[in-house]
């Protein structure tokens, strides 16, 4: 379930924490100053969206796979592809390894480093109204 209130939304999945932005500025201050290194930090690759961070505070190399996709598809769902046909890529990353040069305008940012994953634009959570 989603909690609101913030420049962000709040989902659990097996005990995992899911921050999904609500805009540019809120991206950034998500990511900046929320996310913590080990955090993992996903977007939907070539649309205009929300970053997501899957929180990690066990330091896990890996999350599981169920809540990995549920965050990407979180990611896809809250971007320009939501009404895309077909899976999308979704950028995976430590949040260690974004970075915003200067002069990047709010929720512009480049990746050291990612993986992709492919999926649906989905909500995972079809009581959130989203």
């Amino acid at each position: 379930m989603a909690s609101k209130g913030s420049g962000w939304r709040t989902f659990e999945r097996d005990g995992f924490e899911i921050l999904v932005g609500k805009g540019a500025k809120e991206n950034d201050q998500l990511t900046f100053r929320v996310a913590a290194p080990q955090d993992l930090w996903l977007h939907a690759s070539g649309y205009a969206g929300s970053h997501v961070v899957i929180r990690n505070p066990e330091r896990l190399a890996d999350v599981p796979r169920e809540v990995l996709e549920c965050a990407a598809q979180l990611a896809a769902y809250h971007s320009k592809a939501r009404e895309a046909r077909g899976k999308i890529d979704v950028h995976v990353c430590r949040a260690a390894d974004v970075r915003k040069p200067r002069g990047f305008p709010p929720g512009k940012v480049e990746l050291r480093r990612w993986d992709s994953v492919k999926v649906y634009p989905r909500n995972p959570f079809p009581d959130d109204p989203a």
